[in-house]
C-alpha cells in the first residue's frame, strides 16, 4: 500500500503547523520553525501532546481535506457513521495592518455542522522540551492556560471551559472556535476577531496569488507550490528552511532521518530563480538580505546551512526517549551538516546575486558595492577551487573533487565575469576569467570519453543526477551530441520505469539509497526541455503530480517500487524543482496551456 503523509500545512511566515486528516495538530514548533514542538504526535503519539476535535465516543468517520483555494487556509470536514458531519476549519493570521504585515503566533480553528448537530470531544494537550515536559494546566473564565514551557501558552475559546478541562462530549449546535496563542494572549472580542482574522487572511492569500506571474501550465500546482514555499519562509530573517519537519526518514529503517529546519547554501540559487519565475521581489529581497548577513560575517568559509536567525552551530542530538516516526529512529534535533564542506556555495550565492546587474527592477543604489562584493565572493572560489569537499549530497566520509561543485564555481566565475563587464573592473574580469577555465578543467577531469557521460567526481565511475545540471546551466551546449548523450547515460543508470531519479545508486555513509529524490526528476524534466525533448518533458512532468499527497504537496523521497512518499514533508525545494520545471516548459511551449 502506497505511503502518504495524511497532513496539510498552515503557517504565516512565522511558524507552520501540520494537520492531519483525523483533525489532530501533528507538528507544530513555537515560537519558531525549529524550537521544540508543541504538539509533535508526528514523532511520537504518547509524548507529542494531542489538539484533536473527533467524534463522541469513537464513532466512525471519514475525512476529506482541501485547501481554500488559492489560500493556505485548510478544511477538514468529517462525515460521521450516523450522517451527521462538521467541518474544521484551520489558518495562521497573516494579513497587512499598520503598514506592516501582521503574523502574530496564533493559531485559530473554527468548528461548524454541516449537518445534523454531531457530538464532538475536543482533546487540547500540549507539551514543551520534545516532549520531557507536561505543560501545567491553568483553567480560566473562558480559557485554559498551559503553563511550565518558555512562555505561557494559553487556549481562548466559546466551548465550554469544563468540557474541555474534564474531557468531556458537547452537541455542536453553533460555530465554535477555538483560538491558541504562544506568550500573547487575545485580549479581543473572540468570535468577531476571529472572523475578522479569517476574512483578513483569505484575502491575504488571493491577492498574493493574484499578483504572482504563474503561466499557465498546470497553474493549480504551481500556485499550491508557490504557497507552500512562501510559508517555509522565516519572514523576520528572509531564511526558507527546507523543510518544518525532522526526523522524517528517506526509507523505513534508513537511518536517513535529519532534521531539515534550517536553511541550506547549496540552494540559494534554485530558491531565487523560482522566486524570480513567480514574479515575487519582495520574498527574493529578504532571502538576499539572509545571505548577505551571513555572507559579511564570514571570513573564509561558507558553512552548507545555517540557523534561520543565521546561527552557525547546529550541534546534531539524539532523542533517544521519542519514539520516531511510525518507530523509525534516530530522531535528530540539529544537523551535524554544518561542519561538511561544500564549495559549490560561493558559485551559488555569486548567480544569485547576478540579477541585481542584468534586471533593472533593481536600482543602482543596490549595487553600488559592487567590486567588494565581487571580490569577496571571487576570492572564496579562488581559495578552494582545488579543493576536495563532501559535494552536493553532503557526505558525512568522502571527499572528492565533485563535477557539480565546480560546475557552480564555474558558473559563478561566468556570473562574476558578467558583473565586471558591467562595472568595468579589468583586474576582477581577469580573476573571474582565469577561475572560469581552471573550473572548466575540473568539470572536464570528470568526463568518461568512452561512456560518454560525466561522472560524479574526478577519478570516480558513479554517475549522479546532479550533473543533469551541466545541461540546465549550459555549461554544455543543450542541442550538442554531448548534452544528449551524456544525458541519455543518465536515464538508462538513474531513471527508473516509473519516472523517478536516483540521486546516485552507489554506496554512501549508510549503504546504497533506497528511494528516489522528487527533486532530481524535476531536474530531469528541465534538462529535457532544455534539449529540445519538449514532448518527454511534458509527459514526464505530469506523470511525477502522481507522486504528491492529497493536496498537492510533495515529499523529498519517493520510493520506486510503490510510490510511497518519505523524507521530511512537505520538502520546499521539491516544490521549488515543481515550480523551475514548469516554467521551463512554459518558455519553451510560448503559449498559455491551462490544463
Amino acid at each position: 500500500m502506497r505511503h502518504t503523509y495524511k497532513t496539510g500545512i498552515i503557517g504565516n511566515c512565522a511558524f507552520l503547523a501540520h494537520i492531519n486528516t483525523n483533525t489532530n495538530v501533528d507538528w507544530l514548533c513555537w515560537p519558531r520553525f525549529d524550537s521544540t514542538f508543541i504538539f509533535g504526535g508526528l514523532l511520537d503519539k504518547k509524548k507529542g501532546g494531542e489538539f484533536s476535535i473527533l467524534p463522541a465516543e469513537n464513532e466512525e468517520y471519514s475525512s476529506h481535506q482541501y485547501y481554500q483555494e488559492n489560500t493556505n487556509i485548510l478544511i477538514t470536514e468529517i462525515t460521521l457513521q450516523s450522517g451527521n458531519s462538521y467541518r474544521i476549519t484551520d489558518f495562521a493570521p497573516r494579513f497587512h495592518q499598520h503598514d506592516r504585515y501582521y503574523k502574530p503566533l496564533m493559531f485559530i480553528r473554527k468548528i461548524e455542522a454541516i449537518t445534523g448537530s454531531p457530538r464532538l470531544l475536543v482533546k487540547c494537550r500540549p507539551v514543551s522540551d520534545y516532549g520531557n515536559i507536561e505543560l501545567h494546566v491553568n483553567r480560566g473564565s473562558n480559557h485554559i492556560q498551559y503553563l511550565g514551557g518558555d512562555e505561557n501558552i494559553r487556549l481562548t475559546t466559546n466551548i465550554p471551559i469544563s468540557y474541555i478541562f474534564d474531557g468531556q462530549c458537547f452537541v455542536l449546535n453553533e460555530e465554535k472556535y477555538l483560538v491558541m496563542t504562544y506568550g500573547e494572549p487575545l485580549e479581543a472580542p473572540l468570535i468577531s476577531t476571529a472572523e475578522r482574522f479569517l476574512r483578513e487572511t483569505r484575502q491575504y492569500w488571493r491577492t498574493w496569488i493574484k499578483h504572482s506571474s504563474i503561466a499557465g501550465f498546470y497553474q493549480p500546482y504551481v500556485i499550491r507550490a508557490a504557497l507552500a514555499l512562501k510559508i517555509h519562509q522565516y519572514e523576520d530573517t528572509g531564511a526558507i528552511v527546507a523543510a518544518s519537519t525532522t526526523s522524517l526518514p528517506e526509507s523505513t529503517g534508513s537511518g536517513r532521518n535529519w532534521d531539515y529546519r534550517y536553511c541550506w547554501m547549496r540552494d540559494t540559487y534554485y530558491v531565487i530563480t523560482s522566486l524570480n519565475h513567480i514574479g515575487h521581489f519582495e520574498e527574493m529581497e529578504r532571502y538576499f538580505n539572509y545571505i548577505t548577513d551571513i555572507s559579511f560575517s564570514e571570513e573564509f568559509r561558507y558553512q552548507p546551512l545555517y540557523g534561520i536567525t543565521g546561527e552557525k552551530k547546529l550541534t546534531e542530538r539524539i532523542m533517544t526517549d521519542l519514539e520516531g516516526y511510525e518507530g523509525n529512529q534516530p530522531v535528530r534535533v540539529g544537523n551535524q551538516a554544518y561542519e561538511h564542506i561544500q564549495n559549490d556555495i560561493y558559485g551559488q550565492v555569486l548567480v544569485s546575486i547576478l540579477p541585481l546587474y542584468t534586471d533593472h527592477r533593481f536600482i543602482f543604489d543596490e549595487r553600488k558595492d559592487s567590486a567588494r562584493w565581487v571580490n569577496y565572493l571571487l576570492s572564496k572560489i579562488e581559495r578552494t577551487i582545488d579543493e576536495k569537499d563532501a559535494g552536493i549530497w553532503e557526505f558525512r566520509n568522502m571527499a572528492n573533487i565533485h563535477c557539480y561543485t565546480n560546475l557552480f564555481q564555474w558558473a559563478g566565475a561566468c556570473a562574476a565575469e558578467k558583473m565586471a563587464r558591467t562595472i568595468e573592473n579589468d583586474g576582477l574580469l581577469e580573476r573571474a576569467l582565469k577561475m572560469k577555465a581552471r573550473a572548466s578543467e575540473h568539470i572536464e577531469s570528470c568526463y568518461d570519453a568512452e561512456r560518454k557521460v560525466y561522472t560524479t567526481a574526478a577519478g570516480v565511475p558513479f554517475l549522479d543526477a546532479s550533473t543533469l545540471q551541466l545541461i540546465i546551466m549550459n555549461y554544455l551546449d543543450p542541442a550538442s551530441d554531448r548534452a544528449k548523450n551524456h544525458l541519455a547515460a543518465l536515464e538508462t543508470e538513474l531513471k527508473t520505469p516509473n519516472g523517478l531519479f536516483y540521486r546516485y545508486l552507489h554506496a554512501d555513509d549508510f549503504g546504497k539509497p533506497k528511494t528516489t529524490f522528487l527533486i532530481c526528476a524535476f531536474w530531469y524534466v528541465e534538462a529535457l526541455a532544455c534539449v529540445g525533448r519538449l514532448d518527454d518533458a511534458m509527459h514526464e512532468f505530469e506523470n511525477l503530480l502522481q507522486f504528491s499527497n492529497h493536496l498537492q504537496l510533495f515529499s523529498e523521497d519517493v520510493a520506486e517500487e510503490d510510490g510511497s512518499q518519505w523524507g521530511n514533508f512537505p520538502q520546499a525545494y521539491s516544490h521549488v524543482g515543481l515550480m523551475n520545471a514548469a516554467y521551463r516548459i512554459a518558455t519553451k511551449l510560448d503559449r498559455p496551456v491551462f490544463l
